[in-house]
């Protein structure tokens, strides 16, 4: 597989789960791409080893129309926080962006190390 084969592809989901908008989303195994805009358009790009975390969002109206927001942090300076807002199989779609997201941090050779602090500096090894 290419780095610009897309793995997955979808847009944001409107009323009653179908895709009228203009927003994008495409995952490849190196970055998520998400387009917006019709007249003025608007290309932000992600690369998949600065994501830390990601959430599931499923409001009741959206396990209706079994569509989801996926929320991700990421270690991006111009792009801290962003959502996938309203995809189709957002469960699925969670899933494959973190095998995605954790290949890209071993290829790129990224180690993730959580410190957890409880509250006294002296106990942490220098």
């Amino acid at each position: 597989m290419k780095n610009n084969d897309v793995i997955w592809k979808d847009r944001k989901r409107t009323i009653f789960g179908l895709p009228l908008s203009f927003t994008v989303y495409s995952l490849t195994s190196e970055k998520l791409l998400i387009d917006t805009g019709f007249l003025n358009k608007k290309q932000e790009e992600i690369m998949l080893f600065r994501i830390m975390d990601i959430t599931l969002e499923r409001k009741l109206s959206q396990r209706i129309f079994g569509v989801g927001t996926i929320h991700c942090c990421s270690a991006d300076k111009t792009t801290p926080e962003f959502e996938i807002k309203s995809v189709k199989c957002p469960q699925q779609v969670k899933e494959t962006l973190s095998k995605e997201v954790y290949k890209a941090r071993q290829a790129n050779r990224v180690g993730s190390r959580e410190i957890q602090y409880d509250g006294d500096f002296d106990d942490i090894e220098h």
